[in-house]
């Protein structure tokens, strides 16, 4: 989780998703939403990372865990917790579910689920 978070930070200075990306199984799907949406946006692998990242100027993400499940003999990990994005000083607090895939011998994102708190 440190690595994939420090990745989105670095990101949000560079620019560069490649770090990001490289932390994603190729068959991830993620679930982003809000209070003001009836259905949750649904991204896959190849959605634009860089454009999500060229919509922040000074952003930064941190992050708290609050249970973590291991699931398939331990192949799977379900991980559940809050992130904050700090947009421009400004934090935007969310609930995420991360599923973690050992894949080839290295832990892939599998699939998230982020739910704004407001």
């Amino acid at each position: 989780m440190d690595k994939y978070f420090q990745a989105w930070n670095d990101g949000f200075v560079s620019k560069n998703a490649d770090a990001i990306r490289a932390m994603m199984s190729p068959g991830f799907a993620g679930y982003w939403a809000h209070s003001g949406l009836e259905r949750p946006d649904q991204y896959g692998f190849g959605y634009d990372l860089e454009g999500v990242l060229s919509q922040y100027g000074e952003a930064s993400k941190s992050y708290e865990i609050s249970d973590v499940q291991e699931r398939r003999e331990g192949e799977e990990v379900l991980v559940l917790g809050r992130e904050i994005n700090l947009v421009e000083g400004t934090p935007h607090p969310a609930l995420f579910m991360f599923v973690w895939r050992l894949e080839d011998g290295q832990w892939k994102l599998a699939r998230e689920y982020i739910e704004l708190e407001k």
